[in-house]
């Protein structure tokens, strides 16, 4: 295979992380850094495994709820966000927290609660189960259904037609969101939507961008875990969108020599939660498999850095710290030295988890 020379990696841009997900990353490697006690974390700060497993080896302590910390802990809640019953049980143990959260996700929570407040039925498009769908149901349960299937749709029995309101998880196919907005606009003629888009603009801008390079790519492949939503989602909207193949890896280990066979245009791209380095690790083992042409195809520029958390700031700032980080999108070509995508290594920190 080496040695052909019209093999060819098509780059999308933007990809892997966005400002929340930077956010949350930084927040448990700057706690680590700067509280003399364990710090705890309520589920996966971000879903990908290697973000989680280099930050346990640093020694954070993952749990699947409060009541699993002792009394009095830190506690750090993760990316996906919470509900208020969560909340409470946090400080009925008397926890500190620092709440790392999404802003965009906390949007749409105080979007859940406004329309609560004004007596609408909330129709909340996304996956039952997952940790930001609990969350905003939680805001209002009286108030939210959840529609994950055609089935919930046909289930919905709402109060006053008229006053309907859909919101949706932040992670979702836009294509597919809208879809099925569509559908539950033919029951309710009058649904409202929400006053801004709910969908996560990186979460919208690694789509487009993945849909610009799949009609050429006879492969694309996907660095993500199996739990994140928007990373399973860049997959399938390559199949949607031209590619002639498609799939989803953690780490470089899980390629086929069978997938290959007959590429000559290999796409990449990364979902929400995934440092750099693992990206540049796959390039480096696509090039030994000769596809050593990388053709960037960026659709849109993205600038945006969220502060850290409130908590977070002010102990930092007691102990004379400041943020340190770097704005997003600089050069990681030489990553992939750093940290290779078999989990070797140090977890990706400050401006490096960019």
């Amino acid at each position: 295979m080496v040695g052909v020379t019209d093999q060819r990696v098509l780059l999308a841009e933007p990809r892997g992380y966005c400002a929340g997900v930077d956010r949350a990353v930084v927040a448990v490697e700057r706690a680590l850094e700067h509280f003399d006690e364990t710090v705890y974390v309520r589920h996966e700060i971000v879903h990908n495994k290697f973000v989680v497993d280099s930050l346990r080896e640093r020694g954070a302590v993952f749990v699947e709820e409060v009541d699993e910390i002792p009394e009095g802990s830190l506690v750090i809640f993760s990316a996906h966000g919470i509900s208020p019953a969560v909340r409470e049980a946090a400080e009925e143990r008397g926890l500190r927290t620092i709440d790392a959260t999404c802003p965009l996700v906390t949007k749409v929570h105080k979007e859940a609660v406004r329309f609560a407040k004004a007596g609408y039925d909330i129709l909340l498009v996304g996956h039952a189960g997952h940790e930001e769908v609990e969350g905003t149901a939680g805001e209002a349960p009286d108030h939210v259904q959840i529609v994950d299937s055609r089935d919930d749709l046909d289930a919905i029995q709402v109060r006053d037609p008229d006053k309907v309101v859909w919101l949706s998880q932040t992670t979702l196919s836009v294509d597919e969101t809208m879809e099925t907005v569509e559908r539950l606009r033919e029951r309710f003629p009058n649904l409202q939507s929400p006053p801004s888009d709910d969908i996560c603009y990186a979460t919208q801008n690694r789509q487009v961008a993945v849909k610009k390079i799949a009609p050429d790519s006879d492969l694309v492949l996907v660095v993500g875990s199996a739990n994140s939503s928007n990373s399973v989602r860049l997959m399938e909207v390559a199949k949607e969108n031209g590619a002639k193949d498609a799939h989803r890896i953690d780490f470089i280990s899980e390629l086929k020599d069978e997938w290959f066979e007959g590429v000559t245009t290999v796409g990449v791209t990364s979902g929400a939660s995934v440092p750099e380095v693992l990206v540049q690790a796959l390039l480096k083992e696509l090039a030994e498999r000769g596809y050593g042409t990388v053709e960037r195809v960026r659709t849109a520029q993205e600038d945006l850095m969220f502060s850290l958390p409130r908590e977070l700031r002010q102990e930092m700032k007691a102990q004379g710290a400041d943020d340190r980080r770097e704005r997003p999108q600089r050069d990681m070509r030489d990553a992939a030295d750093q940290s290779p995508l078999s989990g070797r290594g140090a977890a990706p920190t400050g401006a490096d988890a960019q």
